[in-house]
């Protein structure tokens, strides 16, 4: 009998124990907030206000006019007329339905969060394909931020930050950002050796090896990665609309709270619409820049 109540019952911690830990815990970084608070988020200032002017500059263009430079960014990724018809037609709905302020400051937010990945996200990418060090010490963080559930980071960041653009915005890029990191390390990783060979025999340097060659062929496996960054950004519209985020998530929020259908429903569908949008283009523009690479292999 002593033996299977050995078997069933697990050793806990002293509820007392766990009790002031949790305490000090909560305290030290109560502290830890108060005190840095301030100057984390004064770092943060030009950023911010970098998002308030693209965002005001969204919302202040006129329709017609962002209408006409989204279309054409997408057909220029993309160089399909289809996917570009698509993309006028989904932004004239989403005018129509009354959405297009809030669809402005989501792609403010968005776009502003994809740079900031890509332009951290790739750097440490390249760190790891060059060291294996760099990636057995950087792996198991981009694990822990992709398993990590995204209400769990809010805490922390709120808790230091408060409610606003600047908490949102760190918590999208925590969220979006490993994919970039990830596949530009096993785009560069998997450039062929003969070729890095051939090229260091025409004497070049480590640098112009990176700059003119690994970069350029893994590109399309980067591109993969840059989509996915946009994905997974875009599903966190929603969850940033909880700590006060502006734009497509707060009605969605609304709905779920007040049960209003329809209005859920239609902002729902223009985060997909923009979405598929961000994702057709970009692999498009991908699968261009492999058959070029291809081509240029080929000849």
């Amino acid at each position: 009998m002593a033996d299977s109540n050995w078997l069933t019952s697990f050793p806990e911690m002293d509820r007392s124990d766990l009790r002031s830990i949790r305490k000090t815990l909560d305290g030290a970084y109560r502290d830890f907030s108060r005190e840095y608070g301030d100057l984390i988020e004064s770092f943060f200032d030009p950023l911010l206000s970098f998002l308030v002017w693209f965002e005001k500059l969204l919302i202040s263009t006129p329709w017609w006019l962002v209408l006409a430079i989204c279309t054409g960014l997408v057909y220029v990724a993309s160089r399909s007329w289809k996917l570009a018809v698509g993309c006028l037609v989904s932004l004239l709905l989403i005018g129509y339905f009354g959405m297009w302020e809030d669809t402005m400051r989501t792609l403010s937010i968005i776009t502003v969060c994809t740079m900031l990945s890509i332009c951290l996200g790739i750097p440490i990418g390249i760190a790891m394909a060059r060291s294996n060090r760099v990636q057995s010490v950087v792996t198991p963080l981009l694990d822990v931020m992709q398993t990590m559930p995204a209400f769990v980071y809010l805490i922390p960041v709120v808790m230091l930050l408060g409610i606003g653009k600047i908490p949102g915005l760190i918590a999208v890029v925590i969220y979006a950002i490993p994919p970039v990191i990830r596949l530009t390390n096993l785009g560069i990783r998997l450039v062929d050796k003969e070729v890095l060979e051939a090229a260091t025999a025409f004497g070049a340097s480590t640098r112009q090896r990176l700059l003119g060659v690994q970069l350029p062929l893994a590109m399309p496996t980067i591109m993969a990665g840059i989509n996915q960054t946009i994905m997974m950004a875009l599903s966190m519209v929603v969850i940033a609309s909880m700590i006060g985020v502006k734009g497509l998530g707060q009605p969605v929020l609304k709905s779920i709270t007040n049960q209003y259908f329809t209005l859920g429903l239609l902002n729902g569908f223009a985060i997909v619409a923009l979405a598929i949008l961000f994702d057709r283009a970009s692999q498009a523009y991908a699968k261009r820049t492999q058959a070029h690479l291809g081509d240029i292999k080929h000849d």
